[in-house]
């Protein structure tokens, strides 16, 4: 990225003045060497996401920004519906509530390492992952209405997992007034059988350790010590989040027609919040990110049966599951005024500062655990929301490492089992179903996640707690 198109206004913080369609200035955060590795598109898209009507203060990018579907990946904007806001399929992406969960084991790497190889050969077994991989649960009819109106509650009633999950949850585990009636066949059909699957991509089940602890009173509120051992779960909404997407951004490009709204790209494809249309897709959106928090939650269940079986009776209290591909509604304070807002996260992460209400009160004096996933073979990171994120960019942070390739790229570079066995000569465990995928998911295929999370660290958009680093990894 040429970043003399950038007014910089701090070393973590570049503006892009409005001009032509723009409403709003863009703001793209990172240091000069991420912003080197950003593509061009990045300030297209960004401003492109600032014309959209209704948008509130700035259209923002993250450290790990890169070109998405419509809106950056990494891309976070608000929009007040009071003013004519609108809400966008391209603004929450196709895997949609894709996020990650942290569990605890109560481990040390002591008592891990005898037992490393029966886990990693145990949770490939029984947590089901792939493209189109099926679990046992089938949900017809009223049983999937359940699902999707209750997420994580619905599947904690079913017996997967316990209450004290749900405090741990963003939205308690429930996003409210989402409408199973917007979902059509064609996404129920495809959830079928996936709920309790991992699916494929950069999706994965990792065990991890806790390698550095930047900061200790954080630490200690999320239960965190070097040499902890802990379980990460990415995966989001499979198939039925998937199709939800898909039939509403094609249904988006007549909306913004028919509401008059002029789209400086068709992938920007949206509905004022206030419309029909608008209405359809958020009830749509919100079911399908019940059906995410709920597939989180029971994977989390098969994983806990697994450490049981090699383990016997062992607790693994959630430290939580935050998405990174949603649009919620919040209150921010804009101009010294507080507005009801829309805010777009793809491909970022929600970062409550100390103090947020919708923190567990457990967590509440340290902020909202932001949990930033990295590659196999680096590392991942857990932050902590700040006071100062919510004036930067309405409480968000980056969500992981960001590509730097695509995965075609990737597979002309790397040979699936090559990585595997690089890997496993450094003691990381790899089991998966495809070698293709895995050649896509090459570590460096992606951005330095070190890189990207001190980007945001500096930026004030999240703080540094610990650093994690896989020893098993489980793909689809």
């Amino acid at each position: 990225m040429n970043t003399s198109q950038l007014t910089k206004v701090s070393d973590t913080e570049w503006r892009i003045e409005p001009k032509g369609a723009m409403r709003v200035p863009g703001v793209i955060y990172g240091d000069e060497a991420l912003l080197q590795e950003m593509e061009e598109r990045v300030i297209e898209q960004v401003s492109n996401v600032a014309s959209l009507p209704g948008i509130v203060k700035a259209s923002f990018a993250m450290p790990d920004a890169h070109w998405g579907y419509g809106f950056p990946i990494g891309g976070v904007a608000a929009f007040d519906a009071a003013d004519g806001g609108v809400i966008s399929a391209g603004g929450v992406g196709f895997d949609i509530s894709c996020g990650v969960r942290t569990m605890c084991t109560g481990l040390t790497r002591k008592e891990f390492d005898p037992f490393r190889e029966k886990l990693a050969d145990l949770l490939f077994r029984r947590v089901p992952a792939g493209v189109g991989s099926t679990g046992r649960i089938r949900l017809l009819g009223r049983e999937m209405d359940e699902m999707l109106a209750g997420g994580a509650e619905w599947a904690v009633s079913k017996g997967y997992g316990v209450k004290d999950d749900l405090d741990r949850v963003e939205c308690r585990g429930r996003m409210p007034k989402a409408d199973p009636s917007q979902v059509s066949p064609e996404a129920r059909k495809r959830q079928e059988r996936e709920m309790g699957t991992l699916g494929s991509g950069n999706h994965y089940l990792e065990i991890q350790e806790v390698q550095e602890v930047y900061d200790e009173e954080a630490g200690r509120a999320y239960d965190l010590r070097k040499g902890d051992m802990v379980v990460s779960i990415h995966c989001g909404s499979r198939g039925l989040g998937h199709q939800v997407a898909t039939e509403y951004a094609r249904r988006m490009v007549s909306a913004a027609s028919k509401h008059g709204i002029r789209l400086a790209d068709r992938e920007l494809a949206c509905a004022p919040v206030d419309s029909p249309e608008g209405q359809s897709y958020l009830g749509a959106m919100r079911a399908a990110i019940n059906c995410a928090l709920a597939n989180r939650q029971i994977l989390s269940h098969l994983v806990r049966q697994v450490f049981e079986t090699v383990y016997g009776a062992v607790e693994m209290p959630l430290l939580y599951d935050v998405s990174h591909n949603t649009c919620r509604e919040e209150t921010h304070e804009v101009d010294g005024r507080s507005r009801r807002l829309f805010v777009h996260r793809k491909g970022a992460t929600c970062a409550l500062g100390p103090g947020h209400g919708d923190v567990a009160e457990a967590l509440r004096g340290v902020g909202q655990p932001v949990l930033v996933g990295g590659t196999m073979g680096t590392a991942s990171y857990i932050m902590a929301g700040t006071k100062s994120s919510a004036g930067k960019a309405f409480s968000s942070a980056c969500h992981g490492a960001g590509r730097q390739m695509s995965r075609t790229q990737a597979t002309k570079q790397w040979r699936g089992g090559a990585v595997m066995d690089e890997l496993g000569e450094r003691g990381i465990l790899i089991r998966c179903h495809s070698e293709r995928g895995l050649a896509e998911e090459a570590p460096g295929a992606y951005k330095d996640v070190s890189m990207v999370v001190e980007a945001t660290h500096g930026a004030g958009l999240a703080k540094k707690v610990v650093r994690l680093v896989p020893w098993v990894c489980v793909k689809g």
